[in-house]
């Protein structure tokens, strides 16, 4: 097969689609693989690098587009791409198909093959493609929360971890998966008053054991999660549906109950957000002021620690890019964690959670 890598143009995205070593692999199994100039210099990854792992080098992005029947990416493709992509193409990356509904009636329109890796779903229920970036972007939200909350980036001006004789800081994590778990890990470790919410009893069990007290844990329903984010310092929207828009469970009202210079991290921005005044950001631009309280809403927030981040992402990503390059779609008939991953397919919505995101009717892949 011939894969194509081209350059992220998201607005600071560092990452890249496949590292060295994985086009290595992918050469010594017969496959061509052509990266776009410069593709991974944001992880620190030279073209050299990529010609000796025997990778073409072209410096046109619509040459690598062109010649690929199969472009890995890392963010979904934004507007100056879209007329890049054509008929029969598998697209494998993060698509976020519920916010990006101007792409997803690009992909139909195209007759697009787009696989999403945040959809890709193992048969007990995990996500093994979302979970690395989630785990880096859990630990940042912490990070960033940390820091507009200093007085001279617009903060109330409290320290997370306190010191003796003066509270701590208040952390809320609503949702307790990937992003809550390693929030709170994070969150914990600075010394912050901590509560995570969740729905699952087992999830907030789990850590709970895990945490021996250090975490206060909440069963989430909208009463609970009013009474708690108007106490937070740092709130962090950490819910995930797979494939769905993101549910609104903060909502404006609840905002405007929070003390000014309050610091709201939804991570949740790429399914749509968690919270009802989120709206995208950007590196360049991370933040606004809604009700006095700061929005942190960077929709590509691993893309800040492109190192640890690439590194992390091709880890999980190269068994199924060597499955899709060796069988094409034809991969998805041996693993349903595939065949869930598949978001369209010859102009149809194929993932049933995407389909209602996206107001289009939902055709099983086996039709």
């Amino acid at each position: 097969m011939r894969i194509g890598v081209p350059t992220e143009i998201k607005t600071k995205e560092f990452r890249v689609g496949l590292t060295p070593a994985g086009v290595a692999v992918l050469t010594k199994a017969g496959h061509q693989v052509v990266i776009e100039r410069g593709a991974g210099l944001g992880s620190g990854l030279s073209d050299e690098d990529y010609l000796k792992a025997g990778a073409e080098i072209v410096a046109d992005k619509g040459e690598v587009w062109g010649r690929a029947e199969m472009v890995v990416k890392v963010k979904e493709p934004i507007a100056p791409e879209f007329s890049l992509m054509r008929e029969g193409q598998i697209l494998f990356t993060y698509l976020h198909l519920a916010a990006a509904h101007e792409l997803g009636a690009e992909l139909l329109k195209r007759k697009v093959t787009g696989i999403a890796y945040e959809t890709i779903e193992t048969s007990d229920g995990k996500l093994p493609l979302l979970t690395p970036m989630s785990a880096v972007a859990g630990r940042m939200a912490v990070q960033a929360g940390a820091s507009f909350l200093e007085k001279e980036r617009g903060g109330k001006g409290i320290l997370l971890g306190g010191v003796p004789g003066v509270r701590r800081g208040q952390v809320i994590i609503i949702g307790g998966g990937v992003v809550g778990a390693n929030a709170a890990r994070v969150a914990i470790g600075l010394g912050a008053r901590v509560t995570v919410l969740d729905i699952d009893q087992q999830v907030l069990t789990y850590l709970d054991d895990i945490y021996e007290g250090r975490v206060h844990t909440l069963y989430s329903d909208p009463f609970t999660i009013e009474a708690s984010v108007a106490k937070a310092d740092l709130v962090v929207g950490a819910v995930l549906v797979a494939g769905a828009r993101a549910p609104r469970l903060v909502t404006e009202a609840m905002v405007k109950n929070m003390e000014p210079g309050s610091v709201i991290v939804d991570v949740a921005v790429d399914q749509g957000g968690c919270v009802e005044t989120c709206k995208p950001t950007t590196h360049e631009d991370p933040t606004y002021l809604v009700h006095g309280v700061i929005h942190y809403c960077v929709a590509n927030m691993p893309g800040a620690v492109p190192r640890t981040s690439t590194f992390a992402l091709t880890n999980a990503t190269m068994p199924y890019v060597k499955a899709l390059a060796a069988r094409g779609l034809a991969a998805a008939k041996d693993d349903p964690a595939i065949a869930l991953g598949v978001n369209t397919y010859r102009g149809a919505v194929t993932h049933p959670a995407v389909a209602e995101a996206l107001g289009q009717p939902y055709t099983p892949l086996a039709l």
